[in-house]
């Protein structure tokens, strides 16, 4: 079951990734001839008017082979090429745009459903049900990763994270029990809360939250929607920019990588807790997609936006051959970046 739902994950990210780019081609007067998912070698495909619809062997990803995309045939009205720089610079940035439209309206509708929301960051005047308390972080070797406690676990018997403290300072050095539920499962931990933790981490070494569902009419949903959206886009974009300094200075590796099989079993994970869990974690991965493919490196959408502002800089286009070497370049770094994580994440989990 949890790969059938990393799939459905991956094809809704990726289709309509690359249906923003289709769309805002064909609406350019751009002739597409593919739409692929997957990339190739090819297994099926069909044909529609003047595009071929593809599904291809190697399923992490996707593309649109738009005519003239590499800068031939520019005398062609219906060439990429053709096309001023900011209707070229739209259709690449349509798959980001595309992405983030789509988080915006599963983020609508977790709210519509009952979005899980921290308590202490509940809209203002509205009712939060069904409060609990979450464990949000787990402290490595600490009491509670020994006990076997996981992030979204959460924690039963105590009305709130201060309830739940006090419990803990009562007990220090001392067994003690505590239960929780996961999923729908209720389970049992037993523990000795440390007298002298390291810095930051607490008794148990766990970061918690009060957590309730906040569910809204449609049109407050729509505007916290849009918040949410917009928070998460930001911290994202820090995030990963975060990482991409850290991994030049060489304070970050592969370790803190997680690829597809890392992720399909994250995407298992939140479908047991919920559908709204589900959604809420699609669309945080749809803006990752959306991040990751805007960062200026070859073959992926800001490193053609790169490109373009070259263009615009030095009057005319990269040569289609210095642009087609380089994003094939970029591509297989990409392509040899995911069997590095993917072969991480396979070991990870035999171990």
């Amino acid at each position: 079951m949890t790969i059938l739902l990393f799939f459905i994950v991956l094809a809704v990210l990726i289709l309509s990734h690359e249906f923003g780019h289709f769309i805002t081609a064909k609406k350019a007067g751009i002739r597409v001839d593919e739409f692929g998912f997957g990339f190739p070698p090819r297994i099926a495909k069909f044909k529609k008017g003047e595009t071929t619809y593809s599904l291809n062997l190697i399923p992490f990803g996707g593309f649109v082979k738009i005519h003239g995309e590499e800068g031939q045939e520019a005398a062609d009205p219906r060439s990429f090429a053709s096309k001023s720089i900011g209707v070229r610079s739209l259709i690449i940035s349509a798959g980001v745009i595309f992405n983030v439209l789509l988080a915006w309206i599963l983020i609508i509708g977790g709210f519509s459903f009952g979005m899980p929301t921290s308590v202490s960051s509940a809209p203002e005047g509205v009712e939060v049900r069904d409060k609990k308390v979450v464990i949000l972080q787990i402290g490595k070797d600490s009491p509670a990763e020994k006990a076997g406690l996981l992030p979204g676990d959460r924690i039963l018997g105590y009305e709130n994270v201060d309830a739940v403290k006090e419990a803990i300072e009562s007990r220090l050095g001392q067994a003690m029990t505590l239960n929780y539920q996961r999923g729908e499962e209720n389970l049992t931990a037993e523990l000795v809360p440390r007298e002298n933790p390291p810095p930051g981490e607490g008794a148990i070494g766990i970061a918690m939250d009060e957590v309730g569902t906040v569910r809204l009419p449609v049109h407050r949903a729509i505007w916290e929607g849009s918040i949410m959206t917009y928070h998460v886009v930001v911290g994202t974009a820090v995030g990963i920019y975060n990482f991409i300094a850290g991994a030049i200075a060489g304070e970050v590796g592969l370790s803190a990588i997680t690829g597809p099989v890392g992720i399909a079993g994250i995407v298992g994970s939140a479908a047991d807790f919920g559908f709204v869990y589900f959604l809420s974690f699609m669309a945080f991965l749809s803006i990752n997609l959306a991040i990751i493919n805007i960062v200026p490196f070859p073959a992926l959408d800001g490193g053609r936006l790169l490109f373009l502002l070259i263009e615009k800089i030095k009057g005319t286009p990269v040569s289609a051959r210095i642009s087609s070497i380089v994003h094939g370049a970029g591509m297989a770094l990409l392509l040899l970046l995911m069997l590095l994580v993917t072969y991480k994440d396979i070991v990870k989990l035999i171990s």
